[in-house]
């Protein structure tokens, strides 16, 4: 599977209704800030507003923006990547890798550059071409581990390096973003999803943090109307939910542990990282892949991730999202009938 979260896929397999199967393939907070009904007042008669003004607003007061910075919304963040390399037209990309493989998929789509991989768990992070671009998750997938970034920023920028930092998952933890370094240097870019901590997978809204000039040519590339009126009101109303943000980490941390725990009496796996996203990397023992535990997880109706198509992971590497603690149950239960097949 190339992309978590395909239950459609999964269910059509398993000849039952997508509602019934427990997704923890994909890394989306199982709760949501508001309730959906608040959309049913909404006017779709005129278009939207082009310029998502009450969108825009509604991000700044949510997510601090420094003088001579700005933001460019999109139709979720893969399309922010896109747009983003698309523009910048890079000659030389470095991925921190293991990451998303859309990052690799769009550069090598778009035929400009050469792509090289870094292996963030055993290379020298700083040995990268001069006036290359650089990209890195933070908190990074699939194995969820938090950088400390401004040893590594001072680093690329004296490289002359082009800088990007992907936060989709930073709203999970309780760290600062790099998006304070972009006055200081105009070619840092951040990318950010909605739809992960919001709950709403559904609604593709995700924007890029950059210098005003910056934004301000890349705009120019873009079409208008990329997000619906339904889209815009939906996400203003839940940036405006401030008490979801604690909540939401609160229980990211007691669920996150609850896997863990799931995970190690399990006695599957060889190695468990401690991630501070809302998932959590797993390594399978010798003896089985992440193919074969899917299969054996499937008649319980459990979605998981394998990471095979992370560059520098193979099938032994599965990935689970963090869930509510009734789906974390179910996980249990059907990792114990699993022992019990084994045995």
């Amino acid at each position: 599977m190339q992309h978590g979260g395909n239950i459609y896929q999964f269910a059509k397999q398993l000849h039952c209704s997508p509602k019934d199967v427990l997704d923890f393939s994909a890394n989306i907070n199982p709760h949501q800030a508001i309730d959906a009904r608040c959309l049913q007042h909404v006017n779709i008669s005129p278009y939207g507003d082009p310029d998502y003004l009450l969108l825009k607003q509604a991000l700044k007061q949510r997510y601090p923006i420094p003088d001579g910075v700005d933001i460019e919304v999109f139709n979720g963040a893969s399309a922010a990547i896109f747009a983003l390399l698309r523009w910048l037209q890079p000659k030389e990309v470095v991925l921190y890798a293991p990451l998303y493989i859309e990052y690799a998929q769009i550069a090598k789509q778009l035929g400009c550059c050469n792509v090289q991989s870094l292996n963030r768990f055993s290379d020298n992070l700083t040995d990268i071409p001069r006036g290359s671009t650089v990209v890195l998750v933070n908190p990074s997938t699939p194995d969820g581990q938090l950088y400390a970034l401004p040893a590594l920023l001072t680093q690329w920028q004296a490289a002359d390096c082009t800088i990007i930092i992907d936060e989709s998952f930073l709203d999970f933890c309780e760290a600062d973003s790099v998006s304070t370094h972009i006055a200081g240097y105009d070619k840092l870019f951040v990318i950010k999803s909605l739809s992960k901590f919001y709950g709403c997978a559904g609604i593709r809204i995700g924007f890029i943090m950059a210098a005003t000039q910056a934004i301000s040519r890349l705009k120019q590339l873009e079409p208008a109307w990329k997000l619906s009126s339904l889209d815009m009101s939906y996400m203003q109303q839940a940036l405006a939910n401030k008490a979801f943000i604690a909540k939401t980490r609160q229980q990211t941390t007691q669920w996150r542990a609850l896997l863990q725990q799931v995970l190690q009496e399990s006695g599957l796996f060889r190695r468990i990282y401690l991630g501070q996203a809302n998932f959590l990397l797993a390594q399978l023992k010798d003896g089985m892949d992440g193919e074969q535990l899917q299969a054996l997880l499937a008649p319980s109706r459990l979605l998981i991730r394998v990471c095979d198509n992370f560059i520098g992971l193979d099938k032994s590497h599965v990935r689970f999202a963090v869930k509510d603690p009734i789906a974390i149950r179910h996980l249990s239960d059907g990792l114990k009938r699993l022992k019990g097949i084994e045995s």
